[in-house]
């Protein structure tokens, strides 16, 4: 057993008392004797698609019952993630939650249908991925300081895949932190976003380095910075926002498991334990890096942590940028 995978034993069996504490609830007899269903909050093909299937082999391997995904898209993931708060917490229905449905919604919308704290059981963090500060070839940049001052000296515009995605609330957070006003253009999808982003229709983009990376190799694009705390193996090169003298300024997405609210701890430390494992597994690791991301892990205490931390960092920044749902 490696250093690590005891860490993630060590981290799933101290958060037990308390989850027996909080989750009164006793495991359906033989859990589980069915299949059990993973509901992912956005579209088969997307990252979180991609991501739940990683994640539901892992579970239905640990579990012995198959672990069904199913896609409830809609609303930014309210839709997904308000069938899981209203479905009875056994342990047969789960949710890969992000940042967005357990977090960024929670400002973003008057009523989301759920209470992301409340109506949930967390789980475990999952993985996470930072956005990439890129640009055009043809615009004359070579940082995020001769980006800020070209900024108050012209309009300049940044694509996203849409409003409240984490790279609108990027392009927000550094007006808010450099006092810029530069102005936003929202896209129905990624891709076309990057088009124009390619032919310098728009003049920015914070985005995922796996979307970005195959333009950043090409020369078609520069990566000025990354949202992470740290840089990130994908572009060693490329600063972090902080390094590159934005204060105060990290952003990542983030994946993690929630049930209902009021699962059996039990159950709980059962999928803890198989998704920590996931992570601590080198060919399981490499698959996941292969999407762009970095694991995450720990304890389902630490989700709670991590959840109540993402509601509160961005209610802020929606209300000051005045960021209103498509």
């Amino acid at each position: 057993m490696t250093f690590a995978t005891r860490r993630v034993l060590l981290g799933s069996l101290a958060a037990m008392p308390l989850l027996a504490r909080s989750a009164p609830a006793q495991s359906p007899a033989g859990w589980p004797d069915r299949p059990i269903r993973l509901v992912i909050p956005f579209g088969a093909g997307t990252t979180t698609d991609a991501l739940g299937r990683i994640l539901a082999s892992a579970l239905a391997k640990a579990a012995g019952q198959p672990v069904v995904v199913e896609n409830r898209v809609g609303a930014g993931g309210n839709v997904g993630a308000q069938a899981v708060a209203q479905a009875r917490g056994d342990g047969y229905t789960l949710l890969l939650g992000t940042n967005g449905t357990h977090g960024i919604n929670a400002s973003l919308f008057a009523d989301p249908g759920f209470d992301a704290v409340k109506d949930f059981t967390p789980i475990a963090p999952f993985v996470t991925t930072p956005s990439v500060l890129g640009i055009p070839a043809s615009l004359k940049v070579a940082s995020v300081a001769e980006l800020v001052a070209l900024a108050k000296a012209r309009p300049l515009s940044f694509a996203s895949a849409g409003n409240g995605t984490t790279g609108h609330l990027s392009q927000a957070l550094l007006n808010l932190r450099a006092g810029l006003e530069t102005q936003h253009v929202p896209y129905r999808n990624a891709g076309q976003a990057i088009t124009d982003l390619l032919a310098g229709r728009v003049d920015a983009m914070f985005y995922h380095p796996l979307g970005l990376k195959p333009h950043l190799d090409a020369g078609t694009l520069k990566a000025l910075a990354v949202t992470s705390a740290r840089r990130v193996a994908i572009l060693p090169d490329a600063p972090t926002m902080q390094e590159a003298g934005v204060q105060d300024f990290v952003v990542e997405g983030r994946w993690s498991l929630y049930g209902p609210a009021g699962m059996p701890a039990d159950i709980v430390a059962r999928l803890n334990q198989a998704t920590n494992a996931l992570l601590a597994d080198p060919p399981s690791l490499a698959n996941l890096r292969a999407q762009g991301v970095e694991p995450v892990g720990g304890s389902p205490n630490q989700l709670a942590v991590m959840t109540r931390e993402e509601i509160a960092k961005w209610r802020p920044v929606i209300t000051a940028a005045n960021i209103k749902p498509d």
